[in-house]
């Protein structure tokens, strides 16, 4: 019963946050199957983040959470790069090329799903480890997080589809979120309770603050609101 518990608290999170940017596609929602499907290849993208993340242990050595240099070179490059660029290549090779891809709020849409496929099999595993508090803590923490890297890359991605610049805008949506998992990690891993608890909170309401704009954003510049005129769409893909 109680390993049943911890299952659901492990699922909770990401089903409620893909369900939660579901209904915020006001004018054009995806399809169900291929928002599955995305779910489903961000639980196969934890596999080459694991890979990279196992062999550059061996290459570059564990963490040494007392040495703020050694920490951010894992948070930013190992863990950040390995796992965003990770979910990264399932959003651009999968999602990106399809019809239904076609308003720029689905590339937040497609992201997110893919991060919480990700984000739900990384909590399965640390929860059935960790217990009860581990769950807790990372349905507030963790889960949120992946799924605001995930809204931030999305938002970008969303862009690129209907923008010329499309290499530079997708980069740049796979270094804002590499950046913005980096920066949280390196706060969850640095050997230091003040920058542990305040570094990683404000961190995370940053990302979130963002990531509500993207979502706002994407929601008036598409193309199936009927309330926007066409020449304002244009103009706010400048602004974020």
């Amino acid at each position: 019963m109680f390993l049943l518990l911890l299952l659901c608290l492990a699922i909770a999170p990401g089903i409620a946050i893909s369900v939660f940017v579901y209904w915020r596609d006001k004018f054009d929602k995806e399809p169900l199957y291929l928002l599955v499907k995305c779910f489903l290849l961000g639980l196969l993208s934890i596999i080459p983040a694991i890979i990279i993340e196992l062999v550059s242990e061996k290459v570059f050595g564990v963490i040494v959470r007392t040495n703020g240099l050694n920490v951010a070179f894992h948070s930013f490059i190992i863990v950040g790069l390995s796992e965003e660029w990770s979910k990264y290549i399932f959003l651009c090779g999968f999602a990106y090329p399809k019809s239904d891809f076609n308003e720029p709020y689905d590339g937040i849409t497609y992201s997110v799903m893919i991060s919480m496929g990700f984000a739900t099999l990384e909590n399965l595993m640390y929860v059935v480890n960790g217990g009860f508090s581990v769950a807790i803590m990372r349905m507030f923490l963790s889960v949120p997080a992946h799924a605001t890297f995930g809204m931030i890359m999305g938002y970008y991605v969303g862009l690129a589809k209907f923008r010329n610049n499309s290499f530079r805008l997708r980069l740049t949506g796979l270094v804002a979120a590499v950046f913005f998992h980096g920066a949280f990690d390196f706060c969850l891993l640095i050997d230091s309770t003040p920058i542990i608890i305040l570094g990683a909170i404000v961190s995370l309401i940053i990302g979130i603050i963002l990531s509500l704009k993207a979502i706002k954003h994407h929601s008036i510049i598409s193309p199936f609101n009927p309330t926007v005129s066409s020449e304002i769409q244009d103009d706010s893909l400048l602004h974020f």
